[in-house]
């Protein structure tokens, strides 16, 4: 996580989870608070903040242990 730059493209985000572009995509276009991974446009592109990333994945972690439960 360290070595990722401040602000991620999608592909970086889908190399980093092990998962297609594509899905990253669909993530993007789901609202936050249904799971989708807060992101914002620079033009046609989306991009997402390092920090907003590190507290999705944290959300996400949080939320399956209280499944669990």
């Amino acid at each position: 996580m360290n070595e990722l730059p401040e602000i991620l493209t999608a592909q970086i985000i889908a190399t980093y989870l092990g998962i297609s572009r594509r899905k990253v995509y669909e993530l993007f276009q789901t609202v936050p608070k249904r799971g989708g991974i807060p992101n914002f446009d620079i033009g046609a592109s989306k991009r997402v903040e390092k920090k907003d990333f590190t507290h999705w994945i944290e959300d996400q972690k949080s939320k399956k242990s209280k499944q669990v439960c």
